[in-house]
């Protein structure tokens, strides 16, 4: 997979239906309408986003596409990073 450049993206925090293979019970994804990102996409980032800001907050992240050894492509932002919240 060919590495792409930080861009900004808006996420959300949100309970997801399906848990299986997921650690916790708030998770950060992508907003529609953002491609290459998709709303399907894990978001690694500063569990900050999750923990301290109610269920379906947006955020605006810098992120990129990576992923681990060939794995499922994420969005990666590295957690020291500022946010800034939207809504």
């Amino acid at each position: 997979m060919q590495k792409e450049e930080y861009s900004y993206l808006i996420v959300e925090s949100n309970r997801p239906k399906k848990k299986s293979g997921l650690h916790g019970e708030i998770h950060i994804k992508p907003i529609a309408g953002q491609e290459p990102f998709t709303e399907d996409m894990h978001v690694e980032c500063s569990k900050v986003l999750s923990k301290e800001y109610p269920v379906g907050t947006k955020f605006k992240i810098k992120a990129k596409i990576t992923s681990k050894e060939g794995g499922q492509p994420f969005a990666y932002s590295h957690y020291s990073w500022p946010f800034e919240v939207l809504q």
